[in-house]
């Protein structure tokens, strides 16, 4: 096989430009072919703030389905947390934060909520949408 492109006469010279022409054929038909993209692996953050009113308050209500970061302030002085999807954040004090990373599949709706003894039941919670 060596001798095949170390051979001077006019087959081997044929050889060697079509072994080239074939590699270029198949780097330029490489170039064309789109990349194969997934589905988007975006991450989407959402802000929350809890108030003492017993209420949340969320940039949004609902987000592209995936991983979703949940910024949560407390914003009053009476210590509250967060749950969404089978996760909670710590009892976060009056001014302070936590985050809170969960994957949500479309289409679901998830309830959140504050397990604080009944700050839910006094209206802290909701419920937020994957699209």
């Amino acid at each position: 096989m060596a001798a095949l492109f170390t051979t001077t006469d006019r087959r081997g010279q044929m050889t060697r430009r079509s072994v080239a022409v074939a590699i270029l054929v198949v780097l330029g038909a490489l170039m064309l072919v789109p990349v194969a993209t997934s589905k988007s692996t975006a991450t989407t953050t959402i802000n929350v703030t809890a108030l003492d009113t017993l209420k949340f308050k969320l940039s949004k209500t609902s987000a592209p389905a995936g991983k979703v970061i949940f910024k949560v302030k407390n914003g009053g002085h009476l210590s509250h947390d967060f749950k969404i999807a089978g996760k909670k954040t710590a009892l976060i004090s009056g001014g302070k934060t936590a985050t809170l990373t969960v994957t949500l599949t479309k289409g679901k709706s998830y309830p959140y909520l504050c397990t604080v003894p009944g700050h839910a039941a006094a209206g802290m919670k909701g419920v937020f949408k994957a699209k």
